[in-house]
């Protein structure tokens, strides 16, 4: 074997960053050094790995199909090291999550699965169910929870759990009064929503396809307390998951409405590598996660 891990560790994160400079700081590294190792690695087998546009570093065709196989032999190098240090009985594990599941599921979960794991350490990832996903398949977290199905031959995808979209408006809104909203009312509202990438505005462009088209699209946000915010002052009505809204109905700061003949419901999923070793700590953080919450 003619190349070491220390090179496909540097090849692997000159990739994710474009960037030699950025991937040496990660490694601790100077840019020479990693560099060096990169030239090296090609020379060695006569390769070229990148091509240069501008200031970033961009992977061929070969380097394309080379890192697939990197990622995998890496993060198998990574789980061996864990199991000889002892690591994998103390259940660290990095979880990657949609916004909406990081910020009001996996919190409430996390207790139970310490009860397992003592001394366990849990790194959170949250960004949109896509770039979750990027990151499952780029080794970069062990587990994904998305909001919304991704098709991808290297992914492995477990249904976890139902959820339901709700509509909302502010108690003083003109629409308060009618609780269920036909085509019409949907039509001449202004809408503050999730942006395009969301898991929860996939489901919501789905199940409004018809009408997407003569609706306003007032007001576009990343994050939920942003669009409950907007929502509860009255600029529009919003759209998000009944997790996020439970506490906001108990204390009428926000209202129920009913879209007329029309369902919001989806599903939460697992996201895993279809390649991937097997590891008693995911498979425990998802027996913990599969536990009805109270």
């Amino acid at each position: 074997m003619k190349y070491s891990l220390r090179q496909l560790a540097i090849f692997l994160a000159v990739a994710r960053h474009q960037n030699v400079s950025r991937a040496a700081e990660e490694l601790a590294l100077s840019q020479s050094a990693a560099s060096s190792a990169l030239q090296t690695l090609e020379k060695t087998y006569g390769v070229t790995l990148f091509e240069r546009q501008g200031n970033k570093l961009r992977l061929n065709p070969v380097g394309e199909t080379l890192r697939k196989e990197a990622e995998q032999l890496y993060a198998h190098c990574r789980q061996f090291e864990q199991l000889l240090l002892g690591h994998d009985e103390l259940g660290h594990l990095k979880v990657g999550a949609s916004f909406t599941i990081g910020n009001h599921l996996v919190v409430r979960y996390l207790a139970d699965y310490l009860n397992i794991y003592p001394e366990a350490d849990v790194d959170l990832f949250t960004a949109n169910s896509p770039d979750v996903v990027s990151k499952v398949l780029n080794y970069e977290v062990d587990i994904g929870m998305v909001e919304r199905e991704v098709q991808h031959r290297d992914l492995e995808l477990i249904p976890w759990m139902d959820d339901e979209l709700q509509v909302f408006c502010s108690p003083d809104h003109p629409l308060a009064a009618k609780g269920e909203l036909s085509d019409a009312d949907i039509k001449s509202t202004r809408w503050i929503l999730r942006e395009p990438a969301s898991g929860a505005r996939h489901t919501f462009d789905r199940a409004l396809s018809d009408v997407l088209p003569a609706m306003t699209i007032y007001r576009e946000f990343r994050h939920n307390e942003a669009i409950k915010s907007a929502v509860e002052s009255g600029l529009g009505v919003g759209c998000l998951s009944r997790v996020v809204l439970k506490k906001d109905f108990e204390n009428h700061t926000l209202h129920p409405l009913k879209l007329r003949g029309r369902s919001l419901k989806r599903q939460f999923y697992f996201a895993l590598p279809r390649k991937r070793h097997p590891s008693k700590a995911i498979d425990d953080w998802i027996q913990v996660c599969a536990r009805p919450l109270l």
